[in-house]
Formats: C-alpha cells, structure tokens, sequence
C-alpha cells in the first residue's frame, strides 16, 4: 500500500503534467491560428508548445527520485510563461500588446496559475522525499 506521500506525489504528477500539457496545448493552438506570424512572439509560443508538451511527459516518465528535476523545470516555465503573460497586457512585450478579451487569456492565466503552484508543491515534495545523503 502507497504511503500518503507516495499518494501526493502520484497526484501532483498527473496534475502539474495535465496542467503543463494544457498550457502547451494552448500556446500551439495559439500559434497555430496566428500568433506564428508575430515577430518573437510566435517562435516563444512554438517553443512553449514544444517545451511544455516534452516536460509533461518527463513529469509522467520519470522515476520518483528524479521527478523533482521536471518539476522544477515546469513550474520556472510556467512561472516564466505567465510572467511574459502579465508583461504583455500590462505594457507591451516585444512591441505586443495582449488584451484581457483576447481568445484563452482568462484559461491561461487560471491554467498557469494552479501549473505554479502544482509544480513547485511537487518539486518540494520530490525533494523531501530524497534521503539524507550518507557521509
């Protein structure tokens, strides 16, 4: 039988890998339908596609002990990815201007949002459960 942490850990796995899948989908489908045409910002939203799409199978892949390192790695691309969100309706990034009515900006922010937190919740716990190293 799986202890509590072990249940925490298998949760937090399929929900930052559902969540970073979900973001990456979105920044693909975005691409797709028109943001590639933008200078800078559509090669990020390609690569954010790629990226999150290839961490979201590296939080399902990966063994236990090492799960930590996706997680990590997810929840700062996400951070990141929803920082240049914010940035962009704020006041521009790279001479582009979000607005709050555009397509997936509410879903995006709500998806990033629980992706931080999921990740690095996940990232912490992974580090716990590593044991103490043996002098």
């Amino acid at each position: 039988m799986a202890t509590e942490r072990a249940r925490v850990t298998i949760a937090l796995r399929l929900v930052g890998a559902g969540l970073t899948a979900a973001m990456a989908a979105i920044h693909l489908h975005l691409w797709d339908v028109g943001y590639r045409s933008l200078a800078t910002i559509g090669v990020l939203f390609l690569l954010n596609g790629i990226g999150g799409g290839l961490l979201a199978l590296a939080l399902l892949a990966a063994p236990t002990r090492y799960v930590g390192v996706p997680a990590a790695l997810g929840a700062v691309l996400t951070a990141g990815t929803l920082a240049g969100l914010v940035i962009s309706l704020t006041s521009g990034l790279f001479g582009f201007e979000e607005s709050l009515g555009a397509e997936l900006v509410w879903p995006t922010i709500a998806i990033e949002s629980a992706g931080v937190v999921a990740l690095s919740a996940l990232a912490l716990v992974a580090r716990r459960r590593r044991p103490p190293k043996q002098r």
